[in-house]
């Protein structure tokens, strides 16, 4: 993949993630159906999956935002394309900020939702429901087909950890992760509202008038 092909009249934009789900979720933030596209509709965005030459990045930061930042930009100098890389996860307050860096990875290696969500509980088995909270944190990075950083976002959202798995909807720990004011997990909540209150949400929303702009401004091709 040239760096020629992303100032084609549809731009590519790889997310730097093989995770389909959250590939779906970060699509559909970038181009959410409740604010015009504008310039946005003219990038072609893809995932990791269409990449095997892709290297495997070793996320090694001790921020989140480290992480974004050097999953884009390794990505995006191999590729030779534009790539938008996040890094979430969980801090619970009560397990002084655990998981964070490490949530994917929680449970060991290989990444495993279920086995993290058995080991949280685990941990969370004696702190009483008014000390569980915690917060989802996410951080984007943009880089562009040479490397280098262009844009970055990062936001949080609060919440509380229940005690059991609630709801079939989202990934990771969002069957456990409560939203007090809906009285319902990411798990239960319809991605519509999701996509207005969590992390991920919010960190898009701050990024989108710049990723907006910063399309606008590449060149063009018939």
């Amino acid at each position: 993949m040239s760096q020629t092909e992303s100032s084609h009249a549809s731009p590519v934009l790889v997310l730097g993630s093989r995770n389909r789900k959250k590939c779906a979720e970060m699509a559909d933030l970038i181009r959410p159906a409740w604010e015009a596209a504008g310039a946005l509709g003219r990038l072609d965005i893809r995932s990791l999956d269409g990449y095997p030459q892709a290297p495997e990045v070793e996320e090694t930061a001790d921020t989140f935002a480290g992480n974004a930042r050097k999953k884009a930009s390794e990505l995006a100098s191999a590729l030779g394309v534009w790539v938008l890389a996040d890094d979430s996860g969980l801090s619970v307050d009560a397990l002084g900020g655990a998981p964070g860096v490490l949530s994917a990875r929680y449970a060991g290696e290989p990444c495993d939702d279920a086995a993290n969500n058995r080991k949280l509980l685990e941990a969370l088995a004696t702190v009483p429901e008014e000390r569980r909270g915690a917060a989802f944190r996410c951080a984007l990075a943009v880089a562009d087909p040479s490397g280098a950083i262009r844009l970055e976002s990062e936001a949080a959202c609060r919440g509380r950890i229940v005690g059991e798995l609630r709801g079939p909807r989202g990934f990771g720990y969002d069957p456990l992760f409560l939203i007090p004011e809906y009285h319902r997990t990411f798990g239960e909540l319809s991605p519509l509202v999701k996509h207005q209150l969590s992390h991920r949400s919010r960190a898009f929303a701050r990024l989108r008038p710049e990723l907006r702009a910063l399309v606008a401004s590449l060149p063009t091709t018939g």
